[in-house]
């Protein structure tokens, strides 16, 4: 049976079990400060009513625009005390997807982080006519109309007392819009059940304790960040700072000193890139106990026997080199949790190697998320491990992972059609995503249906994997590979400006910005790091030609998804002319001198 039931379960549970531990730390004026699980519980009390007086009962939805902040989590909890679903948006959308998710889920209520945000709200109020109230976070707001303020609930509520009622597992808890790659964004319901079975799991499995505390960065709003660290580490009685932003991690992992660190391969390849480069600078003999080292790590996980040579010299590197770069990161960090997709194999071994132990899973929005996963004494790097308790993954005939299990969601709001084609006919859900199972039941992503192309010699190329594999260069911020229905692979390149103005500087390259990208001497220094990088790739994956760009794929400028994911389509539509211009160049391409002469023999 299930540890929880709902996310009211594990609300009321964690405050009277942990009400001294801290929970949310944020940093104000330089200093972090901590909010305790009784201070939180009184404040969701007091929101809970709040919104009870404004008329919210069970069965609204309320939506919520804002990053992870300590109010993120009192208007969750308090929504889930009132049978209220709440539905989490992004800061960074556009207006124009946060008024389609309101009018879609029919929401009754809109919480906004700011001033801005709710001014914008307010623009659309007419085209959405469910919306009643909207809810500000900041303080600067104005009261009007149907705009109240986030204060001014608190103190209402805190004078009218609402205890939270005990909704059904089958309830839903919220609505998670998935971007998608391409049309508008679908709200996948998630019931108190699935949450709370997924969390259940975690309790049986994952190796924390009301004594860790992780550095939350990832978005609350995407399920991976949700599940683990809001509703799972909240259910553990654990700790959460709260990140400034992405550009602060490594600062603030060192000032909260974390002992878990839940976080998207991009992170961990940022962090795997900023220490080798540390490393290469060291003199030879560090690089090669460094070498030795981790290869002495690789055996021990393998479980096998180590010489005392291997011994020595491993301690001795993790006391000079590895301590140093755990230090950078807190000091404390024990565990890395990866998922969101697939990382790399010699990222995840770099990090376990500095005595970091890295688990990796797998799952969607649509499994709440967690699929799978490795934990101790279950565990194979480069694997997302095994299906977590209660929880059944099956392989098809064409690849695709299937899933049954209480984690598994509801259904798509409002999308018959949509929900007919994600289920089978006994139930289970198709993810999409392509993998296979060992002979001990790990499993292995191998790639996404949708993004896999045929060359035009008939060999079939999933390009994520690839795009991973060659982002691990300190050069290359982000990289989309195409080739679909064409006789080889060429890339779109994003360079790390910052880092190649660098290497320029000291490389004699007079030419900064953009123009950088032009300069033979850079475009050779991208093609060593793509073989480089791409050594292991297959001879039809090898990337033939690429094209260098200065403007990073985001979720601003629409090339990415607010979880990260490549927006295939809308990079071509921007950048197709220049990915069309590598073949064109190849065509144009005159026959080697060699080539001539052997054709002109032949024909005489």
């Amino acid at each position: 049976m299930a540890k929880f039931e709902t996310l009211v379960d594990i609300y009321t549970t964690a405050v009277k079990t942990y009400p001294d531990n801290d929970l949310f730390g944020t940093k104000k004026g330089g200093v972090w400060q901590w909010t305790t699980y009784l201070e939180f519980g009184k404040t969701v009390d007091s929101f809970r009513a709040g919104l009870a007086g404004l008329g919210f009962q069970r069965g609204d939805k309320i939506a919520l625009i804002a990053n992870n902040s300590v109010e993120w989590g009192v208007v969750a909890y308090a929504c889930c005390g009132l049978g209220v679903a709440y539905v989490p948006m992004y800061e960074a959308q556009l207006p124009k997807d946060w008024e389609f998710i309101a009018k879609d889920c029919e929401a009754k209520g809109i919480v906004c982080a700011t001033d801005a945000i709710t001014q914008k709200v307010v623009g659309f109020l007419d085209e959405v006519p469910s919306l009643q109230h909207v809810i500000s976070l900041d303080p600067n707001t104005k009261a009007e109309g149907k705009v109240t303020t986030y204060r001014s609930l608190l103190e209402a509520g805190a004078r009218n007392k609402v205890a939270p009622i005990q909704p059904s597992p089958k309830d839903t808890a919220c609505l998670i819009y998935t971007s998608g790659t391409t049309g508008n964004p679908k709200g996948v319901i998630l019931s108190h059940g699935n949450l709370a079975g997924n969390v259940s799991a975690m309790n049986e499995v994952f190796p924390m304790s009301s004594m860790d505390r992780s550095l939350s960065f990832l978005p609350w709003a995407h399920s991976f960040g949700q599940t683990c660290e809001l509703h799972g580490l909240f259910s553990m009685g654990a700790s959460m700072a709260l990140c400034e932003s992405v550009e602060k991690i490594i600062d603030n992992l060192a000032e909260t000193q974390p002992t878990l660190l839940f976080s998207v391969p991009r992170i961990f390849n940022k962090i795997y890139a900023g220490v080798q480069k540390t490393i290469s600078e060291k003199p030879d003999m560090v690089q090669k106990m460094v070498k030795s080292a981790l290869a002495t790590r690789s055996k021990q996980r393998d479980g096998l026997e180590v010489s005392l040579g291997e011994g020595l010299v491993l301690a001795l590197t993790d006391k000079i080199v590895f301590n140093k770069v755990r230090q950078r990161f807190g000091g404390r960090l024990k565990y890395a949790f990866s998922g969101g997709a697939a990382i790399s194999t010699e990222v995840a071994e770099f990090i376990d190697g500095l005595g970091i132990t890295v688990y990796e899973g797998y799952g969607l929005t649509e499994t709440s998320p967690i699929a799978t996963a490795n934990w101790p004494g279950s565990r194979k790097i480069g694997s997302v491990g095994k299906p977590i308790p209660g929880v059944k993954v099956e392989i098809t005939a064409e690849s695709e992972i299937l899933v049954r299990g209480p984690n598994v969601m509801q259904g798509y709001h409002n999308r018959k059609e949509e929900n007919d084609a994600v289920f089978t006919a006994d139930g289970a859900f198709r993810t999409g995503d392509m993998g296979k199972l060992d002979a001990d039941g790990f499993l292995f992503i191998t790639g996404r249906i949708k993004e896999q192309y045929k060359l035009e010699n008939g060999k079939y190329v999933v390009p994520t994997p690839l795009e991973e594999q060659i982002k691990l260069s300190r050069f290359i911020l982000n990289a989309m590979i195409y080739g679909d229905n064409r006789l080889y692979n060429v890339a779109l390149v994003v360079a790390n400006l910052e880092v190649v103005e660098k290497w320029a500087t000291e490389n004699g390259v007079s030419a900064r910005g953009e123009k950088l990208l032009d300069d033979p001497k850079v475009i050779a220094l991208f093609q060593k790091e793509i073989e480089h990088y791409g050594e292991k790739f297959k001879g039809f994956e090898a990337i033939k030609d690429f094209a260098l760009i200065g403007e990073d794929f985001t979720a601003q400028n629409g090339m990415l998804t607010p979880s990260m994911k490549v927006k295939r389509r809308e990079v071509m539509k921007k950048w197709g002319d220049k990915i069309e211009a590598l073949y064109a160049k190849k065509r144009e391409k005159p026959e080697p001198a060699q080539a001539k002469d052997k054709g002109a023999t032949a024909a005489s």
